[in-house]
């Protein structure tokens, strides 16, 4: 069953949200709401529901202590509760698309076979189409719409996160052993809840204009 929420409650939880500056240590979050956010990350969508991403949740405090120095010593990525690490495939190929089509086979009940029309748009519209450094950058994209769909869903959950980009990848992607699985790492986000030390949270969001920003032609 669909059950919308009001267009004020939309609005009212993305007006809450902000880039928490300083996290609550000591608050954590439950279990199901957690488990209910990676869900919703699993839900993202993706450019022919390729999925070229991975996202790592760190759990082990000895490695967000580690994580601080390749962060710029931004201690919020050990101080939140929870870190996830967007990361993007760096040698996406023709065996991707073979594994989304198996996998969209089993899902729907189809055959591969059915489905070879659909593979080889993509293999021919994405893998062929683009040079190496074009896949990198198209996969960061699809990351980067994981991301918004993460801060979203946080939001409307009532759970603070901070997008960040404020690190060094390549740290990143030797202290988490990404290079090995084809991995880099291209954002990360801090989730739990602000600190009431954190006075940035009472500050008004600054924006452009609505008509700075959004035109009908």
């Amino acid at each position: 069953m669909n059950t919308n929420i009001s267009p004020r409650q939309l609005l009212g939880q993305l007006n809450w949200r902000y880039a928490v500056k300083q996290f609550d240590s000591a608050r954590k979050i439950s279990p199901e709401v957690w488990t209910t956010l990676e869900d919703a990350l699993v839900l993202t969508p993706s450019s022919g529901g390729l999925q070229p991403w991975a996202f790592i949740v760190v759990d082990d405090p000895a490695i967000r202590e580690k994580l601080v120095s390749a962060s710029y010593g931004q201690t919020k990525v050990k101080e939140a509760s929870h870190l996830v690490v967007f990361a993007a495939k760096q040698n996406f190929s023709a065996a991707d698309v073979d594994a989304h089509i198996k996998r969209t086979a089993e899902v729907q009940g189809q055959t591969v076979e059915a489905l070879a029309p659909f593979r080889d748009m993509l293999v021919g519209g994405i893998v062929n189409a683009m040079d190496r450094p074009a896949l990198k950058a198209w996969a960061g994209r699809q990351v980067a719409i994981a991301l918004g769909n993460l801060l979203t869903s946080a939001a409307l959950l009532g759970i603070d996160a901070c997008p960040m980009e404020g690190f060094v990848p390549a740290q990143y992607d030797s202290i988490l052993g990404l290079e090995s699985k084809g991995l880099s790492a291209v954002a990360i986000c801090t989730l739990g809840f602000r600190s009431e030390k954190d006075t940035f949270a009472a500050l008004p969001k600054v924006r452009f204009r609505k008509e700075q920003v959004i035109f009908h032609i």
